[in-house]
């Protein structure tokens, strides 16, 4: 039969447990203390950061942030925009949905798209300044009927007539940017 031998002693063995554990306790309490003893500071330029030392901080005017909790906020830069591969050539050549190449791509845009799109502006512009045209219209109208209005009505609608006056100049403008109608 196997013969057990005794711990040295209980108590000691006992002892030696327990301090181990309470160093461990110690170690384990102080790590955030020490974490929290690292001052922040907020330098020019709302620079905010605790790799400095106190006279690196010194150095470069920064402050030290007493009491108030830092947040960090992870953020996620933008993608890069990415090049054109050999197959959205190919798509944009066939006229497929790259065909339409974004702006800040750099790439110019066909003659003949561009054409088309001067004309479909060419064409909204039109219809808006025929409805800005006829509001006018009938604004002079109404200014022309408020000979008995209160001197307040006649005000808004000399006002009123001013703007449509304005908008129907402004899309004028537009119209001869874009050049004569094909």
């Amino acid at each position: 039969m196997p013969s057990l031998t005794r711990p040295k002693s209980l108590p000691t063995t006992l002892l030696a447990l327990g301090s181990t554990a309470c160093a461990m306790g110690l170690v384990a309490l102080s790590a955030p203390a020490l974490a929290q003893d690292r001052s922040v500071y907020r330098c020019p330029g709302n620079l905010y950061t605790d790799q400095i030392s106190v006279r690196e901080a010194a150095e470069r005017g920064c402050k030290t942030l007493e009491g108030a909790a830092v947040t960090v906020v992870q953020t996620r830069r933008p993608d890069a925009p990415k090049p054109l591969a050999s197959g959205a050539a190919a798509a944009s050549s066939a006229g497929g949905p790259a065909s339409r190449p974004s702006a800040n791509e750099g790439a110019r845009i066909d003659p003949a798209e561009q054409r088309a799109r001067d004309t479909d502006a060419r064409r909204i512009l039109d219809g808006e300044l025929r409805k800005e045209e006829d509001r006018l219209a009938q604004l002079q109208k109404d200014l022309k009927d408020a000979s008995s209005a209160t001197p307040e009505r006649q005000a808004e609608l000399r006002a009123a007539l001013a703007r449509k006056e304005a908008d129907v100049a402004a899309i004028r403008r537009e119209l001869a940017k874009l050049g004569a109608t094909p």
